[in-house]
């Protein structure tokens, strides 16, 4: 609860923060809808690939991974079970304690990421870059930072460079 008297949004703070709110859930289902036609892969299954390619030796502990997706551990569990089932993801018991699971991503599983990389960058050009001026992208970039961080959940995933062919 704020300790605040609560000021009303300005027409124009109204019509940013529905729009923002409409494109936080269409534009995630824009990527699910394109790697699903193109790649028969879900952006839930893509985004966990791309995170493991991103890990040291290509490994996380779920947990870990289940919070660089914004993913409860009971979603990234069944994520990583459908990858495991494709051989695309393997699980390992965690040798700093014997307790957890590591999910690491197989050889078959980066050749997979490779394939489906061109579709998911040409998706986020199509619904997102392709929209924003590029003099605005760092003040936008900022912004959006700044949202993230200021939430409970903002710390859990790290800044990354340029999208590039995963490695």
């Amino acid at each position: 609860m704020t300790d605040y008297a609560p000021v009303p949004l300005t027409r124009e703070e109204e019509a940013f923060v529905r729009a923002l709110g409409r494109a936080m859930l269409t534009v995630p289902r824009a990527f699910d809808a394109d790697l699903l036609r193109e790649q028969r892969l879900s952006h839930s299954e893509y985004s966990a690939l791309r995170h493991l390619s991103e890990a040291p030796d290509r490994r996380l502990r779920m947990s870990d991974l289940a919070a660089a997706g914004a993913l409860s551990l009971s979603g990234i569990t069944r994520i990583v079970t459908r990858l495991e089932g494709q051989g695309l993801v393997q699980r390992e018991r965690s040798s700093s304690d014997g307790r957890g699971w590591n999910a690491v991503l197989s050889d078959a599983g980066l050749h997979r990421l490779r394939q489906a990389w061109p579709t998911h960058l040409a998706s986020v050009r199509r619904h997102v870059i392709d929209h924003v001026r590029p003099a605005d992208l760092p003040a936008f970039t900022t912004a959006l930072q700044r949202f993230a961080d200021d939430t409970q959940c903002g710390q859990m995933q790290p800044e990354r460079g340029e999208m590039e062919v995963p490695t």
